[in-house]
């Protein structure tokens, strides 16, 4: 029997954020160049245009992370990777997955009233983040059966 393994991403979010990312850098870049040229009085040096464009990089370096958060789930359990950190747990240690109503993303309800984020299914995602959640709670309720 094979195993099905479920992965999930946002969508919006990884567009947004590399649309942001490129602008981020377009802007510092346009800014780093016409740096010297301004006629405010300072003077600009080589080092602070390049400056300036790496603070961009920089910035949209960090933008890109929020298109990192994925899901991976099969039978035995469910792996949620958020912005930077990876956890995994076992479906025993889910109670449900659920996505309450005005939230940003889904959540895994964990026992002692804990919850961990789920931050790959988004709200933005609107339909996707509908099917996403429902193959998850298929999952986490074979997993209980």
């Amino acid at each position: 029997m094979t195993e099905e393994t479920l992965v999930i991403r946002p969508r919006r979010a990884a567009w947004m954020s590399g649309v942001l990312a490129v602008f981020l850098v377009v802007v510092f870049a346009v800014v780093g160049i016409l740096l010297r040229n301004s006629k405010t009085g300072a003077i600009f040096q080589l080092s602070d245009q390049i400056a300036m464009i790496g603070v961009g990089i920089l910035l949209a370096g960090a933008t890109l992370l929020f298109a990192m958060p994925r899901v991976r789930a099969d039978a035995e359990g469910i792996e949620v990777r958020n912005v930077l950190l990876t956890r995994r747990f076992a479906w025993g240690d889910v109670l449900s997955v659920t996505f309450p109503d005005g939230a940003s993303w889904a959540r895994l309800e964990l026992p002692d009233d804990e919850y961990y984020s789920v931050m790959a299914v988004q709200a933005v995602d609107r339909q996707r983040a509908v099917e996403a959640v429902r193959a998850l709670r298929r999952l986490h309720q074979q997993a209980w059966t």
